[in-house]
């Protein structure tokens, strides 16, 4: 969806939208439930389309990878992963 000042608006829990500054960025922090979520797109060993899921809980970084899956990720997609993982860990060390 596009939103005002040429961002990308995308449906998140609750029916709320968040905006995002670059609308080609696979990953999004989200909110749920008030808490920030990263979702990193990645693709399984058979080029499925699956994600990974950044979260903090209790001042823990939580890194959640597909179900019973394995994460392949490109260049770009691992620098995003990176990106999350330390905007998470500032989150969690307050």
């Amino acid at each position: 969806m596009n939103g005002t000042n040429g961002h990308t608006t995308r449906p998140v829990l609750g029916g709320q939208s968040t905006a995002i500054s670059d609308p080609r960025a696979s990953h999004v922090r989200r909110y749920e439930k008030g808490q920030p979520v990263w979702r990193i797109q990645c693709g399984d060993l058979i080029s499925r389309e699956r994600c990974v899921t950044v979260f903090v809980d209790q001042n823990e970084v939580v890194l959640v990878g597909p179900p019973g899956e394995t994460a392949r990720l490109t260049s770009g997609q691992l620098g995003e992963l990176r990106a999350a993982l330390n905007e998470a860990a500032k989150l969690a060390e307050r």
